[in-house]
């Protein structure tokens, strides 16, 4: 084989090489740039599930709150009721018995 021909070969064996290297970089580019695109998808949807998820929890308590605020105030309002009829019930005793001092007092006086 003369040389010229070896030589010829040798380039064009380096060309396919450079060519191949080329194109391993080019697609590794390609791949790194995907896989970035990837990465900032799934965090932007792991962002929007998670302020979601936050939402939800802020709204279940909010729930929670306002029907724990209802029983407190349903308890308070039977509470009340229940002052009120014991005082309404005390209160002939109270009468009768305020008259009953003010009588022995009068009398006390005589």
């Amino acid at each position: 084989m003369p040389r010229t021909e070896v030589l010829e070969r040798v380039k064009e064996a380096e060309r396919e090489a450079t060519e191949l290297v080329e194109e391993a970089e080019s697609d590794r580019e390609d791949r790194i740039a995907e896989a970035r695109r990837e990465a900032e998808t799934i965090r932007e949807q792991a962002e929007a599930e998670a302020t979601a998820g936050r939402e939800q929890r802020v709204e279940e308590a909010r729930e929670e709150i306002e029907a724990e605020r209802e029983r407190i105030l349903e308890r308070g309002q039977r509470e009340r009721r229940d002052l009120r009829e014991a005082a309404a019930d005390n209160e002939a005793d109270a009468v009768e018995y305020a008259i009953e001092r003010f009588e022995e007092a009068i009398r006390a006086l005589d």
